[in-house]
């Protein structure tokens, strides 16, 4: 009959150990996460928070250096070195 089991292949598949979070970082993150802020030129790491999916970035870039060179009202580009 031929294979009847898919082979998912969805945007967080085989994250189960990058996204996960450590004792006791469980939940929500601090408003600190939220009310940091960036100017151009900064140098930041992307690092997925698993708790928050909007905005949730692919994970090749997770744990990547960027240096930021917009800055929105919700968003920051950064560009990848």
């Amino acid at each position: 009959m031929g294979n009847t089991r898919t082979n998912p292949r969805g945007y967080r598949h085989g994250t189960r150990q990058k996204f996960s979070k450590k004792y006791r970082t469980k939940g929500m993150p601090g408003v600190s996460r939220y009310l940091t802020p960036f100017k151009r030129g900064d140098f930041v790491d992307i690092v997925v928070d698993s708790s928050v999916q909007k905005g949730m970035p692919y994970t090749f870039y997770h744990g990547r250096t960027g240096i930021v060179y917009n800055v929105n009202r919700n968003a920051i580009g950064v560009e990848i070195t």
